[in-house]
């Protein structure tokens, strides 16, 4: 393996330790959510909640981190311009700030409007609750201003155990506060408990901002050169998360006339669907991108391509199993994680159809996360905008007509279905911005692990029935047994039949899972 793919795997290994840790702990939160108040409107408005919270987040800060500040503060420290780098961090950091401080008290005067607009399905008494809740949510959109910009600096240090940490603060916090104060304040605990969990997830980041140098300058000079560049970087991709954000927001629309708990059975259906991406994905794409844009900055075209390369094939490799693994396992593990106290068999059945359709565009989404990153390491944000906005267009048209035909799992299918198109779209028009991309080994690596994972799919299914015919436990044990078997049996299946290919990409991950963390 070359020292850039054993670079990329030393932190992608940390990543995905401390993201499969917190994967866990936010399905422990969900467990504990559903189980407490099962799918239904209260629980549809607690996710409605965090619509308009989210949109300035990730309008703020979530896309201008992934797209503009990285690259541009990544560069700084790669030709050793780091005064100049913290100058500029902390003059974006200010406008921020103040477009956050006035944009909430907006939003907090007029939050039932956007409320009656975003679910116009609910009904009132469950719209006057999505109101209070989003206004609570809106304290943790100001500490999550602070994460986002704390992890954009670290992940640019090559520093990323603090920020994991924080998310496994996070949802701890949550679950806890949840729990605890749930006969007092109903579902307005959790929204409690996820400000409360917010402020200490950046908390925990500061002593490692303190390790990296951190250096804040009190400034507005909108003249300083790294501040216009980020500026002009972050232009088109706001103009693109805003179609993503009304792409949601349609979504949620048509999700509100659907019923009780369709909100919530999309959401969750959802969540488990990004469990792959959040472990596998995320962690590939985060720990690659630093080093593609020192790539970049240095020149070394070749070296980016075929960094590019491996990550995505590293990606299918995971990513199209899990797929088919939740697939295979994805009714029993939903009755094993959630049925519970309040949530039933029917609403398993429910999030499992809703599932497997999302399942579809698993592996373009994990895909993504590389692309869009490659993209923005060469300082070009405009192409993942429009990608973005062609695929989200199409993803609308599709959300409404497929949703007349089958409900919320049209809804699953058209996410999906613009997932792939969006991949599609990256893809092709990198390969002619840079050349060839080895195009040939990406197929041969999607057909292989799309083989291997029919094979592990149908050995799974045939196992999991055969057990949960013959056990004779209790419900709780006859399941958790019929999953690990499961799970065993598949990761077992799909390693051979991939090893005996001797796939580079197959030495990156497997290097992911045994390498022990080491400086890098």
């Amino acid at each position: 393996m070359s020292e850039t793919g054993k670079r990329v795997a030393r932190a992608a290994v940390l990543l995905m330790i401390t993201v499969v840790i917190s994967r866990f702990l936010g399905y422990g939160r969900e467990v504990a959510l559903y189980s407490i108040f099962g799918i239904n409107y209260v629980t549809d408005a607690y996710r409605a909640a965090f619509s308009v919270p989210d949109f300035l987040y990730m309008m703020l800060v979530g896309g201008a981190l992934s797209s503009a500040f990285i690259p541009v503060f990544s560069s700084c420290i790669a030709t050793r311009q780091e005064q100049e780098g913290w100058k500029s961090a902390s003059i974006v950091f200010n406008y921020v700030l103040i477009a956050l401080i006035l944009l909430v008290i907006i939003a907090y005067f007029y939050t039932l409007p956007l409320v009656k607009l975003l679910a116009p399905g609910l009904p009132p008494g469950y719209i006057a609750l999505t109101v209070d809740l989003t206004r609570i949510m809106f304290l943790q959109t100001a500490f999550m201003v602070l994460n986002g910009f704390a992890m954009g600096i670290l992940n640019s240090c090559n520093n990323f155990a603090a920020p994991a940490i924080g998310s496994l603060v996070y949802n701890l916090v949550i679950i806890g506060v949840g729990i605890a104060l749930e006969n007092r304040f109903g579902i307005a605990a959790f929204a409690y408990g996820v400000v409360i969990g917010s402020a200490l997830n950046f908390i925990v980041q500061i002593p490692a901002l303190r390790g990296v140098g951190l250096k804040y300058h009190f400034s507005f000079d909108h003249r300083d050169k790294g501040f216009r560049q980020i500026m002009i970087l972050m232009v088109p991709v706001l103009a693109g998360l805003g179609v993503i954000q009304l792409n949601l927001f349609v979504t949620r629309n048509l999700a509100s006339g659907m019923g009780a708990g369709a909100i919530s059975s999309l959401d969750l259906a959802q969540k488990l669907m990004n469990l792959p991406i959040g472990i596998f994905a995320v962690s590939i794409a985060i720990a690659i991108f630093p080093t593609l844009t020192v790539l970049v900055a240095r020149g070394e075209l070749d070296m980016f391509k075929r960094s590019t390369s491996l990550g995505l094939r590293a990606i299918f490799l995971v990513s199209i199993p899990a797929s088919f693994g939740l697939a295979a396992l994805g009714l029993p593990m939903i009755r094993l994680l959630f049925e519970h106290g309040e949530y039933t068999a029917a609403m398993a059945e429910t999030t499992y159809r809703v599932l497997i359709f999302y399942l579809v565009g698993l592996f373009a989404y994990s895909a993504i996360q590389v692309l869009n990153r490659s993209f923005y390491a060469l300082k070009d944000t405009l192409i993942p905008v429009i990608a973005s906005a062609i695929t989200i267009a199409a993803n609308i048209y599709l959300s409404i007509q497929l949703s007349a035909m089958i409900g919320a799992k049209g809804l699953a299918l058209a996410y999906s279905l613009a997932g792939i198109v969006n991949l599609l779209i990256l893809i092709l028009v990198l390969r002619k911005k840079v050349g060839r991309i080895g195009g040939g080994a990406i197929v041969k690596g999607f057909a292989i692990s799309t083989g291997a994972s029919c094979v592990m799919f149908l050995v799974v299914r045939l196992i999991v029935d055969y057990l949960l015919e013959i056990l004779s436990f209790m419900e709780e044990i006859n399941l958790f047994i019929s999953v690990s078997v499961g799970v065993t049996a598949g990761v077992m299946v799909y390693a051979l039949l991939v090893y005996l290919f001797k796939l580079e990409e197959t030495e990156l991950v497997w290097g992911m899972i045994k390498r022990k963390i080491r400086p890098a």
